[in-house]
């Protein structure tokens, strides 16, 4: 009960909740300190709307149920891995290097990019949620600004962009290349951040390219557990495996990529790490697996902050 109030401390509330907003959103840019790299967030309005799918033949997804969430700011793209190697690379995140330091990512033993492509844009992929719940805080170290993954329920929120379809475009799998990286148009590799169409939030890659973390445990009968018209919902960390996954990516196939699909980690994800323990950092069979930010807009103290990492990264 200790973490799920802490959890729910962490996500911002708003007195008045809206239906989702129908108009572009506002964005502002985020400068690395240290660097000329910039993180493009888009600022969202809290809002209700239906999460889940009761016609999905997939019982995970049912029933449906409408969820209010605050106001928050999501990345417009998926983080890349020039925005990751500021972290892989400051040598000022080393264990013990001061009284706030954030453990540094370990290299990789193979190039867990695969050839895919690395500097220019391409999202950072091989990825641990640990790994990505480690940029956020070592971000929020940089500039004092707290940074998470996306709860499940924020992720299908900015997903569906006020739409009620199974793709935030409408229900015609035959436009999906128009939107995402999939199975069917990638040739086996992700992309370029950016470069199909944006949902009518302005978010790109929601769909496809690089399956994107949510700092939720899955739970295949969450939807059952959760009341109608809850705010803000959460499922904390109780283990490493499964966590909850969204979006799709670059080897699925349509099906996977509906707005409402929800996916899970497995321990497989790393079964070719030969390292005793295994990476925290790293999935050596995870290449697909990447993540983009979140901002709330109510910002938690400097206690909460760090209670809030202590818990995340604690499994």
């Amino acid at each position: 009960m200790k973490k799920i109030a802490l959890a729910c401390l962490m996500l911002s509330l708003t007195p008045l909740f809206h239906q989702a907003q129908m108009t572009k959103p506002s964005t502002e840019e985020l400068l690395i300190p240290g660097s000329s790299l910039r993180i493009k967030m888009v600022a969202l309005k809290g809002g209700s709307f239906t999460m889940g799918n009761n016609a999905s033949a997939k019982p995970n997804e049912k029933p449906a149920r409408i969820i209010h969430v605050s106001d928050f700011s999501m990345g417009a793209y998926e983080i890349t891995h020039d925005q990751f190697d500021l972290f892989f690379k400051d040598e000022g995140t080393s264990q013990g290097s001061k009284e706030d330091a954030v453990t540094r990512p370990t290299p990789q033993y193979i190039d867990l990019s695969w050839n895919m492509g690395k500097e220019g844009g391409f999202p950072v992929n091989s990825m641990s949620v640990d790994g990505a719940m480690m940029f956020c805080r070592w971000l929020y170290s940089k500039t004092g600004i707290f940074f998470r993954l996306p709860t499940e329920a924020e992720w299908e929120y900015a997903a569906r962009a006020g739409t009620k379809t199974n793709y935030f475009f409408g229900n015609d799998p035959a436009l999906l290349p128009q939107y995402a990286w999939f199975k069917n148009n990638s040739k086996n590799k992700y992309q370029k951040v950016g470069t199909k169409k944006p949902n009518a939030w302005g978010i790109y890659d929601m769909l496809g390219n690089v399956a994107e973390w949510t700092m939720d445990q899955y739970d295949p009968e969450y939807y059952k557990k959760l009341p109608d018209n809850a705010t803000d919902p959460t499922n904390p960390p109780v283990s490493r495996y499964p966590r909850s996954i969204r979006g799709g990516s670059y080897l699925d196939d349509a099906a996977n990529l509906k707005v409402s699909t929800r996916l899970f980690s497995e321990p497989s994800w790393n079964k070719r790490d030969p390292q005793i323990p295994k990476s925290r950092w790293w999935l050596t069979d995870g290449m697909f697996a990447g993540f983009r930010i979140v901002k709330p807009a109510k910002q938690p103290t400097k206690e909460e902050a760090e209670n809030f990492y202590k818990l995340y990264l604690g499994n």
